[in-house]
């Protein structure tokens, strides 16, 4: 297949094309992208920096992928990237940027993702496969975020966050705190809101894991005692289920922000 680029767009010399790449009207691409074959920028799309896009993504109107990050005095060194999996999915004017010297300098954003209409990932995320994030979400620098997260519009997002995989930010949450794996989390400084049963029957966790996750979840955030006690005691309970020990070990591993815990 072909490639197609409208008259319009400026691709700098440099710049890798795969076959089937289309580039619309007024796009800019930069001398040190890699765009993947299929893939599509609208109009007025902007790809620079050390960027790569996989396969079959799509840039809406006015995406804007590879930028500096947003820190003060700090220029992107030759090294800093932003690397996209396939098939991820752009909408207008959303952007992403390349990671940080000092921080390994990468940026990843992993298959799949889908980020609406003026939704940001700053520096240094890692986001899985098939992440949504609704309009306008904000995610802070260093934030690591699992596979099938979903994030409610206007969600924003604390530097150094972790994410587990399944979990569910709902809209306008403001989050300072890491969420548990299979997590749904709401408000204004956001909370535990239980399980994100919806998205597990939606990816067919069958009803023995939804019991399993439910019952560790319940041990570790509803029995009495310490909160550490609990854990350990859960650590023993669970400690031949997989999906009750990927919640627990998360909890265990820790990282520069709290757990998020029920109101």
């Amino acid at each position: 297949m072909s490639v197609q680029i409208h008259p319009t767009a400026f691709v700098e010399e440099g710049a890798i094309l795969h076959p089937g790449v289309r580039i619309g009207p007024f796009c800019h691409v930069g001398p040190n992208v890699e765009l993947g074959a299929g893939t599509e920028l609208m109009s007025h799309a902007v790809v620079t920096g050390h960027t790569t896009l996989g396969e079959n993504c799509t840039l809406y109107p006015h995406a804007v992928l590879g930028s500096d990050p947003q820190v003060i005095g700090v220029r992107a060194p030759p090294d800093s990237r932003l690397e996209i999996g396939a098939g991820s999915v752009f909408r207008e004017f959303a952007t992403a940027h390349s990671g940080s010297p000092k921080s390994g300098g990468v940026t990843r954003v992993g298959t799949g993702c889908y980020v609406m209409v003026g939704a940001h990932i700053a520096h240094d995320c890692r986001i899985g496969n098939n992440v949504v994030m609704a309009n306008n979400v904000s995610l802070a620098g260093h934030i690591e975020v699992g596979d099938h997260v979903w994030f409610g519009g206007s969600a924003a997002v604390h530097q150094f966050t972790r994410i587990g995989r399944n979990a569910f930010i709902g809209g306008g949450a403001i989050l300072v705190e890491d969420v548990i794996p299979f997590g749904s989390v709401v408000g204004n400084h956001a909370k535990l809101a239980g399980l994100n049963v919806v998205g597990l029957r939606r990816r067919g966790f069958s009803k023995s894991d939804m019991h399993t996750i439910r019952a560790a979840y319940r041990a570790i955030f509803e029995g009495e005692g310490l909160f550490q006690d609990r854990l350990a005691a859960a650590a023993e309970t669970y400690a031949a289920q997989p999906l009750a020990m990927e919640l627990i070990d998360f909890i265990r591993e820790g990282g520069d922000r709290p757990i998020c815990k029920p109101a």
